[in-house]
């Protein structure tokens, strides 16, 4: 295979598992995040022939995810698919008592990052030779129904969404297909409190269900595999048992 993707994120959960899966299947994988120890941990734990670059990042800073698309570019020649899944979460308050700079904080990282991934990959696409590749939005169970006590986390989710549906509109002209995988409460130290309960739309506490995480890895490679005709413009995985069908 001659497929280089970014994935950010990638020093840990999600990103780091995708990255991995990713090399396994053979293609180039450009890890990004803001720990560069970590990273180069994720390209530790890829196969001995997997090409793998390391690039410490703050995706919410326009010029560093600039140069992350430049160094990709330099090092291996095209960007073919983009795991945009650099994120945070908040802690649980109150709308009327989330501080301003808690707010601001995980937009940038949630939003700002988000797009800013975005815009890039879709100007390298668009100029590369040939045209076109694809990108997969990390959206979220809560782009759909919100937990109680997450306003930022919430908002961020839902404008995800309305990213991957204007970058897939604008993006297929030019050979550019964008989807998003939305998570439900797979197994990583972001979900660990899960286990202890979680405050419920009704009030109540509860522990909810966790899945393995080699199981979304496995959804992006299936995604990144497609041909750029086809698309999946959003994909959900979740625990069988937890509740978000029927939540609120």
């Amino acid at each position: 295979m001659d497929k280089t993707a970014i994935v950010t994120g990638a020093g840990s959960g999600i990103g780091r598992a995708t990255a991995v899966r990713l090399a396994e299947n053979g293609f180039r994988v450009v890890m990004a995040g803001r720990n560069l120890a970590r990273l180069e941990e994720t390209a530790g734990l890829c196969p001995q022939t997997a090409q793998t670059l390391a690039v410490a990042v703050d995706v919410g800073i326009e010029e560093d995810v600039v140069r992350l698309f430049d160094e990709a570019v330099q090092t291996f020649g095209h960007v073919d698919v983009v795991f945009n899944n650099a994120g945070i979460g908040m802690e649980a308050l109150p709308v009327e008592e989330t501080p301003l700079a808690t707010f601001e904080t995980v937009v940038r990282t949630n939003l700002v990052g988000a797009f800013l991934v975005a815009r890039e990959a879709v100007r390298r696409m668009k100029a590369q030779k040939p045209q076109g590749g694809r990108i997969i939005n990390n959206g979220s169970i809560s782009a759909y129904v919100p937990r109680p006590n997450a306003v930022a986390y919430n908002m961020t989710k839902h404008a995800v969404l309305g990213l991957t549906k204007s970058v897939a509109l604008e993006g297929r002209a030019f050979n550019i297909a964008c989807g998003e995988i939305d998570i439900g409460n797979t197994a990583t130290d972001m979900t660990a409190a899960m286990a202890s309960g979680k405050l419920q739309a009704n009030g109540t506490i509860a522990p909810e269900p966790t899945f393995d995480v080699r199981h979304v890895a496995d959804a992006i490679v299936y995604m990144a595999n497609l041909p750029l005709d086809t698309n999946v413009l959003s994909m959900n995985v979740m625990a069988t048992a937890m509740p978000y069908v029927g939540r609120g």
